[in-house]
């Protein structure tokens, strides 16, 4: 695929707020029901993400809208995630489906999640959100709401919180 800063100049990516880099790709010029979502909410948006050697965490987060995210290329992604009753789990996307990494995954909204790269120069994934991505949706998770959520959690996820 080339270089980190070959990939990032040839796929016209940006920083992303949750650590890592991304550009939307697609954005439906359908709107969502005014009382499913936010107003004017596309239906679907898709993006790449990649993360990188440099930028090799996705910072605890939840969003809104469900999140299927597809393996790219690179080094495999690793997953953490948190089901809205407090359910730890773990999966890997890469390329590897023999040794238990997926292809893709499917996060639900409510789902806390945060994503790392264990090894390598970059792993680049794309993603597809429906209802579609907007800002108002994503909340990045702190420390203080694990302990007042999740507080047996803490040492697990306190690693993957974005300073301020």
């Amino acid at each position: 695929m080339g270089s980190v800063q070959q990939i990032v100049e040839l796929l016209g990516l940006e920083p992303h707020p949750e650590g890592g880099y991304f550009r939307r790709t697609y954005t439906s010029n359908t709107i969502a029901p005014i009382g499913l979502k936010q107003a004017n909410q596309p239906t679907l948006t898709c993006i790449y993400y990649l993360l990188t050697s440099d930028s090799p965490i996705g910072h605890l987060h939840v969003n809104r809208s469900d999140i299927v995210h597809f393996f790219q290329g690179g080094s495999p992604i690793t997953y953490t995630l948190v089901s809205p009753k407090g359910e730890l789990e773990t999966v890997t996307l890469g390329a590897d489906v023999k040794a238990g990494q997926k292809l893709q995954l499917t996060v639900r909204g409510g789902c806390w999640k945060t994503s790392q790269l264990m090894e390598g120069d970059y792993g680049l994934i794309s993603e597809a959100v429906s209802p579609g991505f907007v800002f108002q949706d994503m909340a990045f998770v702190s420390k203080a709401d694990i302990a007042s959520r999740f507080p047996t959690l803490g040492e697990s996820l306190n690693r993957f919180v974005k300073a301020n």
